[in-house]
């Protein structure tokens, strides 16, 4: 008796919702990594412009912190030698210095009008030297005299004065950035006088001595664009320039291009870097980051995929295997219901109030020994395979006649079914050692299922047994209904049945799968070659012992 069809249901539609589900998260994941990578690189490319405009005025950050104060060593005493030699260094270093104009200044206490007053100390330009990089690398100097109307002079002179007077001689201060003065284009650096030299600057305001003494100045000219652009961030800015504050070029379509602009420091202030870097560019970034997230991402998941298709076949598995215990249990009932329903029958008519004649008695007396003898029969099958499966059972190996032992079960089999044609042929094999029980478990399941999946017609099985080196090999070929293809791997299974027009009642799905397990623990092999309505041949592969 069969189960209703719609006992086992696979709920496809969850898979289905499922699988949509763990996909949309995908597509999800995706975009939202996408994006977040997107607005990472914006804003990486406004913030780390920084990164590029500290390492490219790294090199003036050193020459005004270091090499400027290096005049300082010389304590005003510098002369046009050494003032040669040290612009030279300056030039040789700092490509972004162009000229430098050396001022040799003196102070006394004379009264000129040509000269800077500041209260009754004269500060005066007695030299004044332009040095400039040629074209070829070489130093052009030029002198001149006259630096009443020179800015950078003036300016510097008046500090100067006014730093002598307002200085606490006791005390003592020094003020480095006074001696500083920076404007677009120029940086000034007056040699900071020592506290001895402010007392002597003092003392020469009160006295009448006409001594003087000697102070160095350079102004340097410096343009931008001779610093070197480091972009430490090419991957984020394709071009870096060094542009006026007021540069804005006009054909830059916003869409297309991105820029940004940071503004130089100090002696630099009227310049600015300029960077630029077409939407391409920062999409091709864009991708190269998004990757390794998005691998990420699909790694996960097709982990949740095969996680989910895992838990699907587990769960395949088993309604399979409730499917087979089903079944199992449906047939077993029938095969006991059958023999235990005729022998109630039979049992009811011997102990009826009628009188019996001995044919009567005989013919249900078989009837109870042939049922009885059914069901022993299915019990020992059951009992037999689980103790083939504990492997508590041992071979008993006999010598048989290989012949006799066959012929025996074909004899058997035509009482059984008149209609069976049974027929044998044995190649070179008479006697080999084996469990003739076992064996016999074999041949008889198979002879007995090669009858039951026939046509009525054509019920016809041909027993080959061959030796092949170390093996004798048993083939059962019929020509019945065949086996489909795709069943071939299901035959052998545990309380597995084929659905066909012959099998819709009296089998429990033990019968190849006992077979399987009989020839397993004789360490043979059992395979099959099936095709549908041409019949199959089961081959038994034993090793062969004489």
């Amino acid at each position: 008796m069969k189960g209703p069809k719609n006992v086992y249901r696979k709920n496809f539609s969850l898979i289905v919702a499922f699988l949509i589900l763990v996909s949309i998260t995908l597509i999800i994941s995706l975009i939202v990594a996408y994006s977040f990578t997107e607005k990472n690189i914006e804003s990486q490319f406004a913030s780390r412009k920084d990164d590029v405009l500290k390492a490219t005025i790294n090199t003036y950050n050193d020459f005004f912190v270091t090499r400027i104060p290096q005049m300082g060593l010389y304590n005003g005493l510098m002369d046009t030698s050494s003032a040669r030699k040290y612009v030279d260094s300056v030039f040789h270093d700092y490509s972004f210095v162009k000229s430098v104009t050396f001022y040799q200044i003196s102070l006394d206490n004379k009264s000129n009008n040509n000269n800077r007053h500041r209260n009754k100390l004269n500060i005066i330009a007695q030299s004044i030297y332009h040095y400039r990089q040629g074209n070829h690398g070489g130093i052009s100097v030029t002198k001149t005299n006259d630096a009443i109307d020179t800015d950078d002079f003036k300016h510097m002179a008046d500090k100067l004065g006014d730093y002598i007077t307002s200085y606490d001689t006791i005390r003592g201060q020094v003020q480095s950035d006074l001696f500083y003065d920076i404007k677009p284009g120029k940086i000034s650096f007056l040699n900071i006088p020592s506290r001895d030299e402010m007392k002597t600057y003092h003392a020469l305001e009160r006295s009448g001595n006409t001594s003087a003494y000697k102070q160095n100045m350079m102004t340097f000219s410096v343009n931008p664009r001779g610093l070197n652009i480091v972009n430490k961030h090419p991957e984020l800015y394709k071009k870096i320039s060094i542009e006026k504050v007021f540069y804005d070029p006009l054909d830059v379509d916003s869409t297309k291009t991105k820029t940004d602009e940071v503004s130089l420091p100090t002696a630099f202030s009227d310049y600015k870097l300029y960077f630029s870097s077409p939407r391409d560019y920062l999409t091709t970034e864009i991708n190269r980051r998004f990757m390794p997230t998005a691998g990420i991402v699909i790694l996960i998941y097709v982990c949740l995929v095969i996680i989910g298709w895992l838990i699907y076949r587990n769960l395949n598995v088993n309604l399979k295997l409730f499917k087979l215990q089903y079944d199992f249990i449906n047939n077993f009932t029938h095969e006991f219901k059958t023999p235990v329903s005729v022998i109630k029958i039979a049992g009811s008519n011997l102990k009826g109030d009628g009188e019996l004649t001995d044919r009567q008695r005989k013919h249900y007396g078989k009837i109870l020994d042939e049922e009885a003898d059914k069901l022993n029969e299915l019990m020992n099958k059951l009992l037999s395979f689980t103790q083939l499966e504990n492997k508590s059972i041992t071979i008993k190996k006999d010598k048989i006649n290989v012949d006799t032992f066959t012929q025996g079960y074909i004899d058997t089999f035509k009482i059984k079914y008149p209609d069976f044609k049974l027929s044998c042929h044995i190649s070179d094999v008479k006697f080999f050692y084996t469990d003739p029980v076992l064996l016999g478990s074999v041949f008889q399941n198979l002879i007995e299922n090669a009858y039951k999946y026939s046509h009525p017609d054509n019920k016809e099985l041909m027993i080959d047994i061959t030796q092949e080196k170390r093996s004798i090999i048993f083939s059962f070929k019929d020509k019945g209904i065949g086996i489909p293809k795709n069943e071939l791997n299901n035959i052998f299974k545990k309380f597995y049945r084929l659905e066909n027009q012959y099998n819709q009642n009296g089998s429990v799905g033990l019968g190849l799968a006992f077979c399987k397990e009989l020839v397993n623990f004789m360490d043979g092999e059992i395979t099959v070659h099936s095709k549908i309505n041409q019949g199959s041949e089961f081959r038994v592969v034993l090793p062969y012992e004489n």
